[in-house]
């Protein structure tokens, strides 16, 4: 069984570790001052306060990988398509591709019905790549729980967490998704299977799209952001709004806006993926956690006006830095 990560960042290179400490035969790609340290001193995750290390088959180039079983992406969504072509260099003719990252996937709507039917989200998608190359038949659906950070290249810090929920798009118990699960339990790591996998990636979602970038806006950590009642009317408002475009959808919200408020306010003092990137001056993942809400809401005449001002004050953010 190979197994591939393809942005083995934090979240990647938690999970990487996990794998190969448990006995898997994992490569990981990945790029800059992080791989460099991972070749020359190995990769080094710190969980629980104990440190575990190991040497990873890494590279920053797929062609020098064979072809995989499974191959997990958990870049940011605006780098894939810049490395579709590359990925699928490694496809075999059962290979699964798992989609491991933050906010609305590209496939969504990949034979669910209803009047969005195999609808392309342009702003993830805009020339068809992902669903033309990759193809949504490969897809397991995945849904990221751990919070981690790189606290310097080559080492990770697992902060809290280790679900990695899981699900076909059309909600089957597959084999593969089956294998996979198995194979993630046996790493240590929490791999439910979702019937309905749609539903986990909005229960995230509608607070990763008001979380991150206030933290952004704020510069505050989540503790932070949920001790200050403005903050906690703006983050409730956002998600109704998203509950509105779920009802639309026929996509129940399975907790409350409350308790998912109340949920990350208990992660502490965590900084959002979003904040890190900022404070890095790196891209940011706006198209897939909050623009591709909004492109959705349009389509279902959904009006959301407080994500909307949130959009328009984080690209100021970013703009006067």
């Amino acid at each position: 069984m190979k197994i591939c990560i393809v942005g083995a960042g934090a979240i990647g290179g938690y999970l990487g570790v996990k794998l190969i400490k448990a006995g898997f035969d994992v490569s990981l790609v990945a790029r800059g001052a992080h791989l460099e340290a991972m070749s020359k001193n190995g990769l080094t995750l710190i969980e629980d306060e104990k440190e575990i290390s190991c040497f990873p088959k890494c590279t920053d180039s797929i062609d020098k990988l064979s072809k995989m079983d499974f191959i997990f992406i958990t870049l940011k969504a605006y780098s894939i398509p810049g490395m579709v072509k590359e990925i699928v260099k490694m496809f075999d003719k059962n290979t699964s591709v798992i989609t491991a990252y933050n906010g609305m996937p590209w496939w969504y709507f990949f034979n669910n019905g209803g009047r969005l039917n195999n609808y392309q989200i342009q702003c993830l998608d805009q020339d068809s790549m992902q669903w033309n190359l990759i193809t949504p038949e490969r897809i397991i659906g995945c849904v990221v729980y751990p919070a981690t950070e790189i606290i310097k290249p080559g080492i990770i810090k697992h902060i809290e967490g280790n679900r990695f929920s899981l699900g076909e798009p059309d909600g089957t118990r597959s084999e593969r998704v089956l294998t996979m699960s198995k194979i993630l339990v046996n790493a240590g790591l929490k791999a439910p299977i979702r019937i309905n996998i749609r539903q986990d990636i909005w229960t995230k979602l509608i607070g990763n799209l008001a979380f991150n970038p206030l933290s952004v806006i704020t510069g505050e950590t989540l503790d932070v952001i949920v001790s200050k009642e403005e903050n906690k009317k703006i983050l409730y408002s956002a998600m109704k709004e998203a509950s509105l475009i779920m009802d639309k959808l026929e996509i129940p919200l399975n907790i409350s806006i409350d308790q998912r408020i109340e949920g990350a306010g208990k992660v502490g003092k965590h900084k959002t993926s979003m904040l890190q990137d900022f404070e890095q001056g790196k891209q940011l993942e706006i198209d897939a956690l909050i623009v591709a809400v909004k492109e959705i809401g349009n389509l279902l005449d959904v009006k959301t006006p407080t994500i909307d001002k949130i959009l328009t004050d984080l690209q100021k953010k970013i703009f006067i830095l």
